[in-house]
């Protein structure tokens, strides 16, 4: 099993700091990156050049950006609900720190090796909906109310399947493997799949295209970007945000997609396993596979309706995923 920080440092006060340190470093450098590869990908699907003045092929116009927004001045407007609009933006940043710490990068190294990783996950997800809402109540602006509804809406709609969908890979493991097998450790599901020899994505198709639909909206990709509908809603719940204020909501949006592609990673394509290559490096390859599918669609599919949206979840996905739910069951029992 993969050893933790805590293992390998004496102090766990020095362990919680590196380990702390370590993923902020790869966070930043994670938006980074990402910004800067949807520009390019963005410009690849429409046929434009993208970023290309700022270092080689564009590649520091994200830093200049990130500089741009750190110098910018805090505008707050009148009559807002302080408490609330400031301490959202740190709620929706802060659970996207804890969620990454509890994901098995290798096969002997992990921040935290816990027994509920995935329940974490998804809880810390959930978190960042309240910090949306506070945004969108706090701001005294119908259009970034309007945005935080309908963003609540829709995370609580697509958590369904979702988790559903999980729910199917953590009962098979916990089927396939002995007594002290857990589904819901991150480590054991991509243990069990490197032991195994294949990738559980060949045994739950249905789930795995259920979860990274529902990833898409609650990420609010495109085409399920309802809640930051320029042409309606400005720019919906975070309207009234500027400076690093405005960043902060931004990190988080690349930050989840990041989240999302690596609990697909380690439940559908076996973490880190692969060939050749060191398993950190597989896992983040198949990561970022991940994310690059999700800019595609983005820049591909047109926006939905708010009420497609809705209907489609509720009519078909959350059935499937129940409907999916229940054949695995019953061929796990009957196995």
């Amino acid at each position: 099993m993969p050893e933790t920080v805590t293992q390998m440092v004496d102090s766990p006060a020095l362990a919680i700091l590196i380990g702390i340190a370590g993923v902020m470093g790869a966070l930043t450098f994670n938006a980074l990156f990402l910004v800067w590869l949807e520009r390019k990908a963005s410009a690849w699907i429409q046929r434009r050049m993208g970023p290309t003045e700022v270092g080689p092929f564009g590649v520091l116009q994200t830093i200049a950006d990130m500089l741009k927004l750190l110098s910018k001045q805090l505008i707050t407007p009148k009559h807002i609900d302080k408490p609330l609009y400031h301490i959202a933006p740190v709620l929706v940043f802060v659970p996207v720190v804890a969620a990454t710490s509890l994901f098995p990068f290798d096969e002997h190294i992990a921040l935290s090796n816990l027994d509920i990783g995935l329940v974490l996950v998804f809880a810390f997800g959930g978190l960042g909906i309240v910090g949306i809402f506070m945004a969108g109540w706090g701001s005294n602006n119908k259009y970034a109310l309007l945005g935080a509804m309908r963003s609540v809406a829709q995370n609580i709609s697509y958590e369904i399947p979702l988790i559903l969908s999980a729910l199917s890979v953590v009962l098979m493991v916990n089927t396939m493997g002995g007594p002290e097998t857990n589904g819901m450790n991150l480590a054991q599901v991509a243990q069990m799949q490197h032991d195994k020899g294949y990738w559980f994505v060949l045994v739950q198709p249905v789930a795995a295209l259920i979860y990274f639909i529902a990833a898409l909206a609650e990420t609010n990709r495109a085409p399920f970007d309802i809640p930051e509908a320029e042409s309606e809603l400005i720019a919906g719940f975070h309207t009234e945000y500027s400076g690093m204020r405005f960043a902060l909501f931004f990190f988080a949006e690349y930050a989840n997609m990041f989240i999302v592609a690596m609990v697909a990673t380690v439940l559908f394509f076996g973490g880190w396993s692969g060939p050749v290559l060191p398993g950190p490096a597989w896992f983040f390859i198949k990561t970022y596979g991940i994310v690059f599918a999700m800019m595609w669609i983005r820049w591909t599919f047109p926006r939905l309706r708010f009420d497609q949206l809705m209907s489609f979840c509720w009519m078909i996905l959350i059935p499937l995923s129940i409907l999916n739910l229940l054949v695995t069951a019953f061929i796990a029992r009957a196995v």
